[in-house]
């Protein structure tokens, strides 16, 4: 089954929905503000984008120009800091099966759908 991390409040988050709804196929909405991913299932999303945790962090949040930019982090309290912090997270994150896409641009969702 199809599953999207989303933020109703995102315009791409929102754009990405509505691929995934017009795709006619069973999905799931996680709506990653509110049940916040653990540090687990951060990192077995990571493992299926194929990217480093760094590569998922919106850095141009306010809390992440505060509180971590510059600083040498390691890996695991990059993940740490999303998870304490999952605005943090980019969006939207689509998982099908074993492939998994940032919906940034929304149309990239198509490839695995």
């Amino acid at each position: 089954m199809i599953k999207i991390y989303h933020n109703p409040r995102c315009s791409k988050s929102r754009q990405g929905l509505e691929i995934i709804e017009n795709a006619g196929k069973e999905f799931e909405v996680v709506k990653y503000l509110e049940t916040i991913p653990s540090k687990e299932e951060l990192n077995e999303i990571i493992s299926l984008l194929k990217i480093s945790p760094i590569d998922l962090v919106r850095k141009n949040e306010k809390i992440w120009k505060e509180q971590y930019k510059g600083k040498e982090l390691s890996d695991a309290e990059i993940v740490k800091a999303m998870v304490e912090n999952p605005k943090l997270i980019e969006r939207p994150i689509v998982i099908n099966g074993n492939k998994a896409v940032i919906g940034r641009p929304p149309e990239s969702i198509q490839e695995i759908i």
